[in-house]
């Protein structure tokens, strides 16, 4: 277990440029599985998730080639008695991206085998989606209760229309990459069209898909007998440039945002100015000035700022964290309501011990009474729960007054490269301790 150590109440200043998309990476690795030619994909982030997909697809029997930030893969015949072993389970266990494996392999081998897989503990994330839009194209599931194995086939797929029960962004992709090989033409109305969807479809149009309405959500797939092997480049990663931007309000810094992918972040710089964030567009960077305040804005009508998640265009769920702490040092009050999951807001008792001034109303909404960095937040030891709460953490042990230890930073090293490093280069004081 490894831990970062943090002296926090230091401004930062400097350049610091977003990894590739982690979502994304997940989604495109999985879809090199779809052809036996060779699929190379720039801007892979050498982070803890991607680097489990990417031993567990070697471990399948698919070639890899890592040059940099580049993996080339090819894949052959895949290992189905390894789908069947401890290993397998162990390894998508501990990785909820694992999950997209199953369309592409029913897709290009008619067969499958998944584990319920891991990830995020921030409340339920159920797989009907994956399981139901797959067996209306002709998948067949069998369960084996005793060792949680799910056992697929499909004979044929068909193509179909299907009206999706929640705009899953795993599950659409799953359900895409069924149906790029399927007999037919499907229709699938209510798909998730977060960039990651859109960046995914447009590999697939490179290797010879044929789908239309790329970017909405409402998508034809015309199915083909193969596809062949293409390149690809990941986006600059929309989380990280939104936990730059928070990371900067709150410790009242100068930062500048490299390659950001501004066209693709929807709300995602809309939502921090209603904060009160100043920030520049720069060609492709974000330049946020120094604030020592910021002051959250009202609606018309004078009522409180509420900031809810939701799928695509609207504000991702991801940055419901991020937002949180940094309203926690803005002027003024905010509702923050998660909708999607109703675990992600339980880490706001380690920012409480902080100092900040927060009611968990219930397990969805929290109101936060910024402190306007009129009383700064102390340091104190607390753990990392997941990926997004324990980013939010690092932010506010950076912005505190004293020493922070965060543990269980393992969490953290799932979704952000070299964090600890990017941030010494912008004047952290920040150290990893490993035990």
């Amino acid at each position: 277990m490894s831990s970062f150590e943090i002296t926090g109440g230091r401004r930062l200043q400097g350049e610091i440029t977003p990894q590739g998309a982690k979502n994304e990476a997940l989604q495109v690795i999985c879809a090199c599985l779809l052809t036996s030619e060779k699929v190379t994909i720039h801007n892979i982030p050498d982070i803890r998730d991607v680097s489990k997909l990417i031993e567990l697809l070697r471990t399948l029997g698919v070639g890899i080639s890592i040059s940099g930030s580049s993996v080339t893969f090819e894949a052959g015949e895949i290992n189905f008695d390894f789908l069947q072993t401890k290993e397998f389970r162990e390894k998508v266990g501990s990785l909820r991206g694992s999950i997209m494996i199953l369309g592409p392999m029913l897709a290009r081998y008619k067969k499958g085998f998944v584990y319920l897989p891991g990830g995020d503990k921030i409340g339920r994330r159920r797989l009907d989606t994956h399981f139901t839009g797959l067996g209306k194209l002709g998948a067949i599931f069998s369960y084996n209760p005793e060792e949680g194995l799910y056992s697929v086939v499909a004979p044929k797929l068909q193509g179909t229309y299907m009206l999706l029960d929640e705009a899953s962004v795993t599950g659409t992709a799953n359900i895409i990459m069924a149906a790029v090989l399927a007999k037919g033409t499907t229709t699938i109305f209510n798909a998730a069209c977060e960039p990651y969807i859109y960046q995914l479809c447009s590999m697939l149009s490179r290797m010879g898909a044929k789908i239309s309405g790329i970017g909405s959500n409402l998508l034809t797939i015309d199915g083909v007998e193969h596809l062949h092997g293409c390149e690809h480049t990941l986006l600059s990663d929309m989380i990280e440039v939104g936990s730059f931007i928070g990371l900067a309000a709150m410790t009242g810094s100068e930062i500048t945002i490299k390659d950001a992918g501004i066209q693709h972040l929807g709300l995602i710089p809309d939502v921090f100015r209603r904060l009160g964030i100043k920030m520049e567009f720069h060609d492709k960077d974000i330049f946020i000035p120094r604030q020592d305040h910021y002051e959250v804005e009202s609606f018309m009508d004078g009522s409180i700022m509420t900031i809810a998640d939701a799928p695509w265009p609207g504000f991702t769920p991801d940055l419901i964290s991020i937002v949180l702490v940094v309203a926690t040092q803005a002027r003024g009050s905010v509702l923050i309501h998660q909708k999607m999951f109703e675990s992600r807001l339980f880490f706001v008792d380690k920012l409480i011990d902080m100092g900040a001034k927060i009611i968990l109303c219930d397990p969805h909404r929290a109101t936060v009474i910024g402190l306007d960095h009129t009383y700064p937040m102390k340091g104190i030891r607390m753990s990392s729960p997941d990926i997004r709460a324990g980013v939010a953490l690092l932010i506010a042990a950076l912005s505190a007054q004293g020493r922070s230890i965060i543990d269980n930073i393992e969490q953290i090293d799932r979704g952000y490269q070299n964090i600890d490093v990017r941030l010494q280069n912008l004047g952290a004081d920040i150290k990893r301790i490993n035990s």
